[in-house]
């Protein structure tokens, strides 16, 4: 394990407590380098956009810095493809308003039962607007991965548009997402992606995936309460942005609708920050390798920190599924096989004999470990599962600052609840 735990944690202030933090699918702490970007911000340069004085000229700096940061953070060919919003659910009904506009009656979409309901409903509501079908991909029951064999026959109908997970929110499945981009381009689909669940523990790289469109949220990856959406350079230009008609029409700006979450840009701008220096600080091994496939600057310093990463969590995966599997009566719902732990993030959803998830929820915030119940807005798993009527599922998510010793009290935790 390259990662000094140690030193991870100091960047954290909010672990400075008893508390125990595997609640992280649903939003991870903050890195100071993002606390003290949003104090300088609000500080030194709290202003609205384009004045002709200074601390509206800096606050634009900050936000131009932004832009470029959250393009390298995606490996993105242009700052202007990053659009800001409030988050990733906002971003996609308003995105998705956008690109509908082109869609005709009788034409298709397709969606899947895996995935987050914020890349859903967005894509529903517009089918229902514009008379388009729904097509569904299903997922595999017994280990959680998407059924590609459903979704080559959905895309051999030609569909405008294929909605899919870089990884899921509920039961930690990461997608072959190269190669349904590339069936899904086959076939003529444009791709959005909802990369919130990925983004905190693996590099992204828009350019080598091709895809249409991707968006994440920086609550999600140790910063502050902004989404982050990509889109190609082409297709962000061409499509008709709703907007107030003094806003531009330039790039970023004529989807960024209205007076934006400034001090949040700037702190999502101190997350990538925190990954430059975890980069610098903990990813040489990573280094050499990444440089030769021709990543230079920050973008490799974020290539590095995340392959660092996504390395020591290779091991925290291991042990929540070993620790899990020793408790009695545990179900887990997803990939078990320590085969294919390359295949997951070190999210696990289960329950434990007939206990209702809240009450096992319950139980172990009274011993300050704190963990998610109910379907966590991936609302079609637990209802394609059998769970939704039955309170869904309890889920563990582990991130890089989290230690082995905690997965330990946890096992132990949910030993003692089962008996």
């Amino acid at each position: 394990m390259s990662l000094d735990l140690t030193r991870i944690r100091e960047q954290f202030p909010a672990l400075d407590r008893p508390a125990i933090f595997f609640d992280n699918p649903g939003g991870t702490q903050i890195a100071r380098q993002s606390l003290d970007r949003i104090n300088k911000y609000l500080l030194e340069c709290n202003a609205n956009h384009e004045g002709a004085f200074a601390t509206s000229i800096a606050s634009d700096a900050v936000l131009d810095e932004a832009h470029r940061a959250l393009a390298d953070f995606y490996n993105a060919a242009f700052p202007e493809e990053i659009v800001f919003g409030n988050n990733m659910t906002t971003l996609t009904l308003h995105i998705s308003r956008s690109i509908s506009r082109e869609w005709k009656e009788g034409d298709e979409i397709v969606l899947t039962r895996l995935d987050h309901d914020a890349n859903v409903t967005p894509w529903v509501l517009a089918a229902q607007d514009h008379g388009v079908n729904v097509h569904w991909v299903d997922f595999d029951m017994e280990d959680g991965t998407l059924n590609l064999d459903q979704l080559q026959k959905a895309l051999e109908r030609k569909p405008r548009l294929l909605a899919v997970g870089y990884a899921s929110n509920s039961l930690g499945t990461i997608n072959p997402i190269h190669k349904i981009i590339e069936m899904a381009h086959h076939a003529g689909a444009q791709v959005y992606i909802d990369a919130v669940q990925y983004a905190p523990h693996g590099p992204i790289d828009v350019q080598r995936l091709g895809c249409d469109f991707l968006v994440s949220s920086a609550y999600k990856f140790f910063g502050t309460h902004v989404g982050i959406l990509y889109g190609k350079h082409e297709l962000l230009q061409n499509l008709f942005a709703y907007k107030v008609r003094p806003a531009t029409n330039r790039l970023p700006g004529k989807f960024e609708t209205g007076t934006q979450n400034h001090e949040g840009i700037a702190g999502a701008l101190g997350a990538i920050e925190y990954f430059e220096w975890v980069g610098n600080e903990f990813g040489g091994e990573q280094a050499e390798g990444l440089a030769g496939d021709g990543y230079s600057g920050r973008v490799l310093n974020l290539k590095k920190a995340l392959t660092a990463i996504r390395a020591y969590e290779f091991e925290l995966n291991r042990a929540l599924l070993s620790a899990l599997q020793t408790v009695p009566g545990l179900t887990i719902f997803g990939l078990t096989d320590t085969r294919r732990l390359d295949e997951r993030v070190a999210t696990f959803s289960f329950r434990i004999k007939d206990m209702h998830p809240r009450n096992v929820a319950e139980r172990l915030a009274q011993q300050d470990i704190y963990v998610w119940d109910g379907n966590y807005y991936a609302i079609n798993v637990t209802e394609r599962l059998g769970l939704e009527e039955q309170g869904g599922m309890v889920r563990v998510g582990a991130a890089h600052y989290n230690t082995l010793d905690e997965i330990e009290r946890l096992g132990e935790a949910l030993k003692k609840i089962a008996k």
